[in-house]
């Protein structure tokens, strides 16, 4: 699939876990538009083993994303109930109890297939049965979207890579920052650094001083 940057998030509605264990059957990310900024990152499964250190990681920094009014959402391929019984799981026992942002479950793999991180497809085989040709769960795929809903910066990892929440969240400063100075930003780029103008005359003062 192509990339969604500068597009429209696929919209969708969805039963997720929110507050770290309430069960809602219509959650969208269509609330945050015009509100705030989201990242919305999908994870492979739970009950595994990397995926709770980057569920616990997003927790450690909510509050820095908040305070830049940055929801943020995960989702997976399991079931509300398997996000349920996750989040009662203390993280010494390999569980996620203390995550309060949503937890979408992507039960019908539709959510995932529209944002192009599900992993494998459905064929049909000489037999002339259904099969699927992947494990059809999520990559570690990450969105960053903007407050008119359009997708801003997409990551997609293989399972076995971990992301960098230091580096989402350098992403939403970025953005931000662009938003509000209109000004680029450089290679390395991070919040409190200065900024280059979209012009010749811009990238030979930017340069000059670097």
């Amino acid at each position: 699939m192509s990339s969604l940057v500068g597009k429209k998030a696929p919209s969708f509605k969805a039963k997720t876990v929110i507050n770290g264990g309430e069960i809602v059957s219509d959650f969208s990310l269509d609330q945050f538009v015009g509100k705030k900024h989201v990242i919305f990152f999908f994870y492979p499964k739970d009950f595994t083993f990397v995926c709770p250190t980057e569920l616990h990681a997003f927790q450690e920094k909510l509050s820095e994303f908040e305070s830049r009014g940055v929801a943020v959402v995960a989702c997976s391929t399991d079931t509300e109930q398997s996000h349920w019984g996750w989040l009662q799981m203390t993280k010494a026992q390999g569980g996620i109890k203390g995550v309060t942002y949503p937890i979408v479950a992507d039960t019908t793999k539709i959510i995932s297939l529209n944002y192009g991180v599900l992993s494998g497809d459905y064929d049909v085989n000489d037999e002339g049965n259904l099969v699927a040709t992947g494990p059809m769960i999520a990559f570690r795929g990450l969105y960053l979207i903007d407050k008119n809903g359009v997708v801003r910066h997409q990551l997609i990892n293989d399972f076995p890579l971990g992301r960098n929440v230091d580096e989402a969240l350098r992403m939403v400063d970025a953005l931000q920052f662009f938003e509000e100075n209109g000004e680029v930003c450089p290679a390395n780029w991070s919040k409190g650094a200065v900024g280059m103008k979209e012009s010749h005359a811009g990238v030979a003062d930017y340069l000059s001083k670097h």
